[in-house]
């Protein structure tokens, strides 16, 4: 059974930094894909970023340029860098994992908080 346990996120003013850190309970270099995904109030999850086994990066939309995703496969470990955080990025972050040889994320986290305050 896979578990993912984010954690780093908090309270930040505009234009702050966080590090997410999302903990996986199995080894992660046998995941294909893994991700962050956020969710804010009133409106559906999205995805943030993706990296791949090989460490392949893809980023979405408007975190491009400010957010950096990671992994470290020894330490079982994806994390998320955020620098210049605006308002809009308040949303709870989920951390996510798909299995061996599959491209769809079906292992979840419980999410963590995110607020930037102006």
């Amino acid at each position: 059974q896979v578990q993912l346990v984010e954690s780093g996120g908090g309270l930040v003013q505009t234009g702050g930094s966080l590090r997410l850190s999302c903990a996986a309970s199995g080894a992660i270099f046998s995941f294909s894909s893994m991700g962050w995904y956020r969710q804010a109030p009133g409106k559906q999850r999205e995805l943030v970023a993706s990296i791949t086994r090989s460490s392949a990066t893809n980023y979405v939309g408007p975190v491009k340029g400010r957010f950096t995703i990671s992994r470290d496969n020894a330490k079982n470990m994806l994390y998320l860098q955020m620098n210049n955080l605006k308002p809009e990025d308040t949303a709870v972050y989920y951390c996510a994992a798909s299995r061996p040889l599959e491209t769809a994320h079906t292992y979840w986290g419980q999410g963590t908080q995110v607020t930037v305050s102006s």
